[in-house]
């Protein structure tokens, strides 16, 4: 019998990873193919969904090119993908928008009237708050663009997209895995299927919206045109994948309740495993979403562009050139040097807008400044502010799952590199903050559903424990424990004063 492969793709803001492993796991190719973001608007944030099928097609390539394999060796391909955003297709499958990303702002409106028509129902229903995702995004479609939406079959997001291309599939069978209905603003979450009375409140025609799927459902197989241009064999089965924050999850074996994840990439997000779904409709912080592994859901809450604002930092602050890693371990060794203290500024890292509850004119700040500050001490800040907005989601999740036992914090993403930023989370959360060995993140994810989804592999839960391996471990210092307790009260009070100095300015717009 000829060994068996799987393929997982993930497109993310940054670029579209992929890697080819064997049934064990074990890595025979890895490729990237880097976005572009556009910005042709104040606020607006778009992709071209035909570049992004493009790199899907050559990292696919690439990955096999590496590899040396038998292509009919690929057992199975998994895409997984940004999970805020949206992209209409017309009735062929071809997109007649770009894809109207997660960091674009342009529709706060639309989340203003989302709130307040329905905002307990929505997030009761979903699981999560209108905020940048689908619900006021489409709206912001029908509103500003009628010609275009009339023309709109479907609206899908890029893994859906992507796999839909891979495959042929025209609108009629568009697909929505689980895993995105709380992004949804129209779904009933836990019985996954559309909710009319939603649908009906926003005049919104289901039939726009796509049939939803488990992650692991074949959606259909890779065309002969298609194979030729990715170099695979006509008829490999394509999964229907899942949202990159859950692929990112299931790439850190979080697949047993009590295991949190902190993906520590251009998003910052704090996740939960739980057995229960229970919407944070009092809180409106948690988007309660569901897991790639059946049974199971994630309550998690994200910074837009949490992890960007280091790298902003590093350029914009410290005068780095971009992407130097050399500055950052700079930046980070002087930090590690600071002991923390009660006059340390505070900073909010909302500088796009808070999405975790929905403020999108919330803007990020520091405070209690003073001249013995050091630009290492707005550094550490830049750090501890996302930290401190992790302790928030906590305090969120324990308040509705009081049973909920938190085990540990297991980090992926490029700040998983950074002791300092793992230390500061262990502390500030009391915690212990756990790196994993594996690298590949969120394409491993895609990769371990696609095996699931054809049979090759038979339990994700038991395929983690073989594949993922833990790394180093910052335990929290208890004497800590206090101090950050009063830095978060401290934080909110900020939080506070900012969200209404930023309605204040809104309102003294012309």
């Amino acid at each position: 019998m000829k060994p068996a492969y799987l393929l997982g793709i993930d497109i993310g803001t940054q670029g579209t990873k992929a890697v080819l492993v064997d049934a064990h796991g074990r890595v025979r190719g890895t490729t990237l193919q880097k976005s572009r973001l556009k910005r042709p608007a104040p606020g607006a944030v778009e992709e071209d969904p035909e570049y992004q099928f493009r790199a899907v097609c050559r990292c696919i390539r690439d990955c096999l090119a590496l590899a040396r394999i038998d292509p009919a060796q690929v057992a199975a391909v998994g895409i997984d993908g940004q999970m805020a955003g949206i992209l209409g297709i017309g009735a062929d499958g071809r997109h007649v928008t770009p894809y109207d990303s997660w960091l674009d702002t342009r529709c706060s409106a639309e989340i203003a009237r989302m709130k307040r028509e329905a905002g307990d129902e929505i997030i009761r229903k979903t699981g999560g708050p209108p905020s940048f995702n689908h619900g006021p995004k489409i709206l912001w479609w029908k509103r500003q663009h009628p010609d275009v939406y009339r023309r709109i079959a479907a609206f899908v997001q890029p893994g859906a997209y992507a796999a839909m291309r891979l495959c042929g599939l025209p609108a009629a069978e568009a697909f929505i895995d689980t895993t995105y209905l709380h992004f949804s603003g129209f779904a009933d979450n836990a019985r996954g299927q559309w909710d009319a009375d939603l649908c009906r409140s926003f005049g919104v025609a289901a039939a726009k919206l796509p049939r939803i799927v488990d992650p692991q459902t074949v959606v259909g197989h890779v065309t002969t045109r298609v194979a030729a241009r990715c170099k695979l064999v006509a008829g490999t089965p394509v999964v229907a994948g899942c949202g990159d924050t859950a692929a990112s999850f299931l790439a850190c074996g979080a697949t047993q309740e009590g295991v949190c994840v902190d993906v520590a990439g251009t998003a910052s997000v704090f996740a939960a495993t739980t057995r229960s779904f229970r919407a944070d409709v009092e809180h409106g912080l948690l988007g309660w979403g569901r897991s790639a592994t059946p049974g199971l859901w994630h309550p998690y809450a994200y910074i837009n562009g949490g992890g960007m604002n280091v790298a902003w930092f590093a350029a914009s602050v410290a005068g780095a050139k971009p992407a130097s890693g050399h500055a950052l371990d700079r930046l980070n060794r002087l930090a590690a040097k600071l002991a923390p203290s009660a006059g340390d500024p505070i900073f909010l890292p909302h500088l796009g807008g808070r999405v975790s509850p929905a403020q999108p004119d919330l803007r990020g700040c520091w405070a209690g400044l003073n001249w013995s500050h050091s630009a290492a001490h707005l550094y550490r800040a830049v750090l501890e502010g996302v930290a401190l907005e992790y302790c928030l989601y906590r305090d969120a999740l324990v308040a509705l799952n009081p049973e909920l036992a938190i085990r540990e914090i297991r980090v992926t993403g490029g700040g998983q590199h950074s002791a300092l930023w793992n230390q500061i989370k262990a502390d500030a959360l009391q915690t212990p903050v756990v790196q994993v060995t594996r690298r590949e993140g969120a394409p491993l994810g895609a990769a371990l559903v696609a095996g699931y989804g054809v049979g090759l592999l038979d339990d994700l839960d038991a395929t983690t424990r073989r594949w993922i391996e833990t790394a180093n471990t910052e335990r929290p210092a208890p004497a800590l424990a206090a101090h950050y307790r009063s830095r978060l009260t401290r934080y909110q009070r900020l939080l506070d004063a900012m969200q209404q100095w930023s309605e204040l300015a809104t309102e003294n717009q012309p």
